[in-house]
């Protein structure tokens, strides 16, 4: 008897409990796969939150009013008087706003963006007379649909400073560009220990943020 019940003790024939499938290494790997669909779901849709893309950019004909007057006549002037010719009028404003609507959901840098490639994509590049550098007001430059660096500054500029983003002209050797204050922009836009996003709508393939490396290596000069 004694011998039948150590056997019993040392084999009892109770099948030992397995562990949980999902304790093991197959349920680390599944956690694991569904953390990683999280992340490629919820990453994607905060980074289009925080830097949006606009939809539609619209054409002149389609924000501009016909019989558009012009109040302030193309004119020369020194780099410290450029922001004086920024024209945020109420024409300006309505242009800016219809422009921003149509292209975006309310957040500034998207607006900024719109804005950019509104100008950037509708005004053609014209040159000025070689002895005569003529600047236009933003309200000449919608209604003739084109214009050189100047014009294009200034009216980028009216333009942003109509929905409250503050600009700066930045000048360097025999071309002008706009800076616009943007706290809420990706830190890969900025200028580095700055707010500040460098635009230039003269430079057709430029992104938003964007320079040709040439201009962003020469002297400058900010006018704000």
């Amino acid at each position: 008897m004694d011998e039948i019940m150590d056997d019993f003790l040392k084999n009892p024939g109770v099948p030992e409990k397995e562990e949980a499938w999902w304790k093991g290494p197959l349920g680390i790997i599944l956690a694991l796969f569904l953390l990683l669909l999280l992340v490629v779901w919820y990453v994607p849709g905060e980074a289009v939150k925080l830097d949006p893309e606009p939809k539609g950019i619209p054409k002149l004909s389609e924000v501009v009013p016909e019989g558009l007057t012009i109040t302030q006549e193309a004119r020369s002037l020194q780099p410290r008087e450029y922001p004086s010719f920024v024209t945020p009028d109420s024409t300006i404003k309505q242009i800016a706003d219809k422009i921003v609507t149509r292209s975006c959901d309310g957040n500034k840098v998207c607006h900024a963006k719109a804005l950019y490639y509104f100008v950037r994509d509708n005004l053609q590049y014209v040159s000025d007379p070689a002895a005569y550098e003529y600047v236009k007001s933003a309200r000449e430059s919608l209604v003739a649909g084109g214009g050189d660096c100047d014009d294009a500054a200034v009216l980028l500029a009216s333009l942003l400073e109509s929905v409250g983003i503050n600009t700066q002209f930045v000048f360097v050797p025999n071309h002008v560009y706009i800076r616009a204050l943007l706290p809420e922009a990706a830190k890969r836009y900025k200028l580095e220990d700055s707010d500040y996003v460098s635009l230039d709508p003269t430079c057709r393939t430029c992104a938003f943020g964007e320079l040709p490396y040439a201009d962003a290596t020469k002297n400058k000069v900010v006018v704000s």
